[in-house]
Order: C-alpha cells, then sequence, then structure tokens
C-alpha cells in the first residue's frame, strides 16, 4: 500500500526535499479510491495528494468551458515542473478531455460527483449574495504549511455565511491562486494572472446565467487581490444588473484594522505574510501544523517613506520588486509573536468584518435595482 500525504501540509523545505520522481496528483473533486489511485500510477512507495480542485468541471455542479480549467490547471501543473518534479497528474473523472496527455489520470470516483441534483449554488440561495472564497497553495516560511490563505479565507468565508444565513451563501474554497513570486521558494503554486482572471469571470457568467445576481469574491492571498479587481471592472461591465465586490483581504476595514492595532506587538513591518497574523490564525485554526520551534522572522523589508510592507499600509508606490530583496526564509513579518489567542479574535474580527461587506453588497443591489426600475437616469431611456 502507497503512503498518501498531503502536500500542502508540508512547509516549503520539506517541499524543497522532496525525491523529484515523487508521484504528485491533484485532483478535481473527492472521492477518488486509494487504490485505484495507485494502480493507474504503477503502485508508487508515496503519493503526494495536492489540495483538491472544487468545481469546474462536468459533474461539479459548477461547469465551465474546457479550455479556461485546462489553462487554469495546465499553469498549477507547470509550476510543480518548474520545481523539477517529473511525475505531476491531473486525477479527473472518466469522459473529461483537458488536453494534458500523459499528465491526466482518469479515475472513477468513489462518490456521485455527477449527480443530477448537484448545484452550486443550489437554486435556493437566489437572491443571496454568493460568497467565493479563494486562497492559494503557497510558502508560508519554515514554520507554516502551504496551505495557510486557504484554511484562513475558508474559515472567514464560512464563518461569515453561517452568521448571515438568510442574505449569504459560500462556494467551497479555491485552494490555487497566484505567485508572482514563484520561483524564489519551493511549493508555491501558480495559476497565471490572465487564466485567474478567466476562470473567476467564467464563474460570474456562468452564475449570472443561472439567476445570481449578487458575488463577494473574498481572497485570502495577496497575490489575487490585483487580478481580482480586474475580474469586479470586467463582470460589471458585462452584465449591467448585478453587484460583484472584491475587498483587500481580510481584517483590513476600519474595524479590522482597529482589532489588529488592539492586539499586535509587532511593529510596522511586522505583519505582511507568514507573520504574526497569519500565523496567530494558523495557530487558532490548526495548531497541529504550525511549527513555532522553526519560526524565522523576517522584517528587513527595504522601506521608503512609500513603499513599504505591512497588512494594509503599503504607502503610495505600487510595485512587485524579488522576494529575495527582502526576505531570506520566505516571510515578510514576525511570525514568532504569534499565538492562537490573538488569532480566534483576529478571526472573529475578519468575520464580522465580511459580514459586513455582505450586507453592503446586498443593499447596495437591492438600492440600485431600485433605482433601475423607477427609470433613475439612463435607464428610464431603455
Amino acid at each position: 500500500m502507497a503512503e498518501f500525504f498531503r502536500f500542502d501540509d508540508l512547509t516549503w523545505p520539506e517541499v524543497a526535499d522532496l525525491p523529484r520522481d515523487l508521484p504528485l496528483v491533484l485532483p478535481l473533486g473527492t472521492g477518488y479510491p486509494e487504490l485505484a489511485v495507485e494502480k493507474a500510477l504503477a503502485f508508487p512507495a508515496r503519493i503526494g495528494l495536492l489540495p483538491a480542485f472544487p468545481f469546474g468541471w462536468p459533474g461539479s455542479g459548477l461547469e465551465l468551458p474546457e479550455p479556461t480549467l485546462a489553462a487554469y490547471l495546465k499553469n498549477l501543473l507547470d509550476s510543480l515542473r518548474e520545481d523539477g518534479f517529473t511525475r505531476i497528474y491531473a486525477l479527473t473523472p472518466p469522459g473529461i478531455d483537458l488536453g494534458l496527455a500523459d499528465s491526466q489520470l482518469c479515475v472513477n470516483p468513489g462518490q456521485a460527483q455527477d449527480s443530477p441534483g448537484l448545484a452550486l449554488p443550489p437554486q435556493a440561495e437566489l437572491n443571496k449574495v454568493i460568497l467565493m472564497p479563494i486562497g492559494h497553495t503557497e510558502q508560508h516560511s519554515l514554520h507554516l504549511p502551504l496551505s495557510v490563505d486557504t484554511m484562513i479565507i475558508e474559515a472567514i468565508a464560512n464563518g461569515a455565511a453561517r452568521s448571515v444565513p438568510d442574505i449569504g451563501y459560500a462556494l467551497p474554497v479555491m485552494p490555487y491562486g497566484v505567485s508572482t513570486h514563484r520561483e524564489a521558494f519551493a511549493g508555491t503554486m501558480n495559476a497565471g494572472g490572465r487564466a485567474f482572471e478567466d476562470f473567476w469571470l467564467a464563474v460570474v457568467d456562468v452564475l449570472v446565467s443561472r439567476g445570481f445576481d449578487r458575488f463577494y469574491l473574498m481572497s485570502g492571498h495577496g497575490g489575487n487581490s490585483s487580478f481580482l479587481v480586474n475580474v469586479v471592472k470586467y463582470a460589471g461591465d458585462r452584465h449591467k444588473r448585478i453587484f460583484c465586490a472584491t475587498a483587500w483581504l481580510h481584517t483590513s476595514g476600519a474595524a479590522g484594522v482597529a482589532a489588529l492595532d488592539k492586539y499586535r506587538e509587532s511593529k510596522i513591518g511586522g505583519m505582511g505574510h507568514a507573520c504574526e497574523l497569519e500565523t496567530s490564525m494558523a495557530l487558532a485554526l490548526r495548531p497541529d501544523l504550525v511549527h513555532m520551534e522553526r519560526v524565522k522572522d523576517d522584517i528587513d523589508f527595504v522601506t521608503t517613506p512609500n513603499y513599504y510592507m505591512d497588512w494594509v499600509e503599503g504607502g503610495a508606490l505600487v510595485a512587485n520588486p524579488p522576494w529575495d530583496d527582502d526576505s531570506v526564509y520566505g516571510a515578510y513579518g514576525a511570525g514568532s509573536l504569534g499565538t492562537a489567542e490573538k488569532g480566534q479574535i483576529w478571526l472573529e474580527a475578519a468575520i464580522a468584518e465580511k459580514v459586513q461587506h455582505i450586507h453592503e453588497i446586498h443593499e447596495q443591489h437591492r438600492l440600485r435595482e431600485e433605482r433601475r426600475k423607477a427609470g433613475y437616469g439612463n435607464w428610464g431611456k431603455k
């Protein structure tokens, strides 16, 4: 029997130490029998499982155009190839051709992924704000797993949806986003900016065609943010009767920043990536995956008055210099100051912030529809 392990539970140095001929598998959905996967791979001793891709293929409940899905997946697989891995596979149900040739394994899932009643989101969720949590699989210094961004935004999105079930519904979290610093540290994936934008715009397109009209693209990873702004702009231009919004990460509005300022121990520069904030939240959510004995703070950012690193404040300048200039271990900030107690406080603040945003998105759509129906401005000429 092969040993299956979760790729995203590892830290980047652990990924760097993996044999490059070890098979790594990225599954579309879940439920694949392990024995069938072993057989398809000719019974290796170990198999690394990447986070499951949540939707996009026929039978997933939210089907997208195949070229859009294929481009996203191809970029992710190429990330691993660029790290030197030679046995990289997308694991899919039969009957799907993504043009990945020998990099695609077809195995019958052990559960019905093509149930006629499966829909994401169900039609019963019409007239609610559809939350789209998007994390990432990337390095988080020596002490945190690759899954940090995903686990945090999943907890925040699900917590917000549970808080306002009458007006909010969360899709399954997407564990893959965009990292332009991919080459700096092992284990960092990259969906590619253009493929990322095309994918999420296609998600909005499909949901609009099904009658949904309120969307909140929620990111747990800073590298996604500029691309999500573009998606929101494209979606709003394409679909005039929707309200589609995003925000800079989480815990970044007035109430969230107040909670950070009240409890943080680090100075400006102590919160950015694998930092006091993310370490604290990870300790609150999955302490078993946090290795505090390995923490190395990276706080030597090249700072000038209008360009510096912190969770919200970054100065007036926008740039993208190499991570190698500022980070030795893969962090931006003081992870050594993280605690589970602060993490729980900040998670609750982040959820409350997102709940406020959900209410505002819902209200924005309602007020704008009232104006449209009343013939406000140019709407009265249509």
